[in-house]
Order: C-alpha cells, then structure tokens, then sequence
C-alpha cells in the first residue's frame, strides 16, 4: 500500500465543456447561485468507479461540478484523476509513482501531488503541469487553490520542519507557525484568506487563520487542540476542536469571531472538512460515518440515501451550492468515490453526473 500525505485536512475538460469560455462559465455559476442553497431530504448516489483498481476517493468538488480525486489503477499504483460528464479520467502521475489530486477552481485549475523521490506539490494548468517547488527539503503537497490560482499546502523546511504555505506567482512563501514547529494550510478563498492549523509555543495544535501576513489563533471548544480545513468566501470556516478534557472531538463552525460546536452524530467524534458559500450545508465525517450539517442538525448521510444499496459512506469531502456532496465509501466491499445529488433537483443542479 502506497503510504499518502494526510488528505483530511473544493484546465481539463471533456467535450462538453471545451468549448465554454471563462466568462460563460462564469455566467453560468452566477445562473447556479440563484439556486436556494438548503439541504435536500433525500439524495441520489452515483458511484464514480475506478481506474482500473479497486479504490478511488474524491477529494474536492469544484465550481462546474466537476470533481477530482484518486484512484487505483489495474497495475496497483494511484493515479489523479478527473470526474466529468460521467467519466473518471487518468491525469497521470507525471513521471513519478502516483500522484492524488486535492482541489479544482472554476477555470479547472487542479491542485495535489505525485510522488518522484520525494513529495512533489504541483498546479495543472490547461494539459501543463508545474511543479511549485519546496521551502527547503524535497517534500511539498498543494491541498487547495482559489479562482486566482494561488495555492497553499505544506513543505518541509531545511530544519525538517512542516510548514504550511502560499504559493502566488511563481514564489513559494513560508506562512509560519504560532510559535511551534510546525504548520499546514488547508484551504484558501478568493480575498487571500488561508485556514489551515499550526503548533503553538506549548506544543500544541490549533486551528489558524491566516490574512494580510498575521497568523491569528482560533482557539478551540475547550479543550488542548483544533483543525481549520476548510474556509468560504465570506471568511466563514469548518474543521474540528477537541472539547474540555480532551476525550472528545467535534466539528466546528467559526463565523463573526465565534467557534460554534456542531455536534457529533455518534458518541464523541466528528470532523467538518468542507462547507458551502454560506455555510448552511456542512460535510464531513463522525463516529456513524458522512455527515451532513444542515438547520442546526446533524444527518448522516447514508441515512438520507434514496437509492443507497450496498453504500456505507465514510467521509463526505465536498459540497457546493447546488447541493451536490462529494466523498469516498465501501460499495460491495471496495472503496469508491461518489456523488450525491438532491433528488428532485433541477437539469442545472446535476452538473457532474450528467
């Protein structure tokens, strides 16, 4: 089994979409955020399949709805992959080993890894890979991108340390710490604005925001420890805070310089690793497997499933603003990637598995 950085921390097309300039598939975002943005009672699976092998895990889905991910291939390595108009595409692994793709932008930029004697962070660009360099040491992994094509993840320093951070323009610049070792960035909007968590003088690790160069610690629910992983445009951010005495762990909404607990849908665990632009629907994992937040509760997901036969879903990574939740699962007893869609939604809300 191939060992992969941590992915728990949102161009290539196919031919229905080559032809679609930037400004139309910006028109047609703006056409899709008319959508009222609410939580659907029941929701349609598809399974995205493989490569070939018996794995695959989506990891983001992007503002056209198309979703990237990994995927085992017939000769056991693991591949990127792109998922559109129902097709699980190759992208490679670009001379290394394998590769995992973590994050698309509207203009279908696409954001991860692959392995070649190292760790290796890279941004494809219109069939063009770039590979962004490190801060010191041969290990780097891109985790998100935003509409301007600014990256952040984390790099090994030359003291072998982990450091989250942005990637803009050509120049890899170091975010930092809060003091302790070490630092990775999570995810990042439109305004610059970076999530991720850090270790703090006390050795601790908390949830971050980064803006304008100042690291600023969140805190936590009470207890030693916290993840961001996830930020929106509104600067509204998701991840997990372990609460007082540290026995338990929940995930978290942080909005107007709040951190709100959102529960737990099993006895003491749940993790929030996406949300939407206005954070009325949340995703992640707990104890009972996918989660979805929405109207002050927490459902799991398979428990919402209109045709879930033989899906026990684990961990929902994404979720956009037409409702549609990204994730991986055990189906018939592999994992595989799927897609939710709500039932009953419109032609314009079933974008990826049309």
């Amino acid at each position: 089994m191939v060992n992969f950085p941590n992915s728990s921390c949102g161009g290539l097309n196919d031919g229905t979409t080559v032809a679609l300039t930037d400004v139309m598939k910006r028109l047609v975002l703006l056409l899709f955020a008319a959508v009222p943005l609410f939580a659907a009672d029941t929701y349609s699976i598809r399974d995205l399949g493989t490569l070939g092998g018996p794995y695959s895990q989506a990891n983001a889905v992007g503002g056209w709805g198309q979703i990237v991910g990994l995927s085992e291939t017939s000769d056991d390595t693991y591949h990127a992959f792109l998922y559109s108009g129902r097709e699980m595409k190759d992208l490679g692994t670009f001379g290394g080993d394998h590769s995992s793709a973590f994050a698309i932008n509207a203009s279908s930029q696409i954001a991860g890894y692959y392995y070649d004697h190292g760790y290796r962070a890279f941004l494809w660009t219109n069939g063009q890979i770039k590979d962004l360099g490190n801060l010191g040491l041969n290990y780097a992994v891109a985790y998100a991108l935003n509409d301007a094509g600014q990256v952040v993840g984390t790099s090994k320093t030359a003291d072998k340390r982990e450091h989250a951070f942005l990637y803009d323009r050509g120049t890899m610049t170091d975010l930092g710490t809060l003091g302790g070792a070490h630092s990775t960035a999570r995810s990042i909007n439109s305004r610059g604005q970076i999530t991720g968590y850090a270790y703090d003088a006390d050795g601790d690790f908390v949830a971050f925001l980064w803006e304008n160069g100042t690291m600023t610690n969140l805190g936590t629910l009470g207890g030693n420890w916290s993840q961001g992983h996830a930020i929106n445009e509104a600067g509204q951010i998701v991840g997990q805070a372990y609460l007082a005495g540290n026995l338990e762990a929940h995930a978290f909404l942080y909005s107007g310089g709040k951190m709100t607990d959102l529960g737990a849908s099993g006895p003491i665990y749940s993790n929030a690793l996406a949300l939407n632009s206005t954070a009325t629907e949340i995703v992640g994992y707990s104890d009972n497997g996918a989660f979805l937040y929405s109207n002050g509760r927490m459902k799991t997901l398979g428990s919402l499933l209109s045709n879930g036969a033989g899906w026990t879903l684990d961990v929902a990574t994404g979720v956009d603003d037409t409702g549609q939740i990204v994730g991986y699962g055990r189906f018939h007893g592999e994992q595989h990637a799927f897609v939710l869609t709500p039932d009953g939604a419109s032609g314009a809300r079933r974008r990826a598995t049309k």
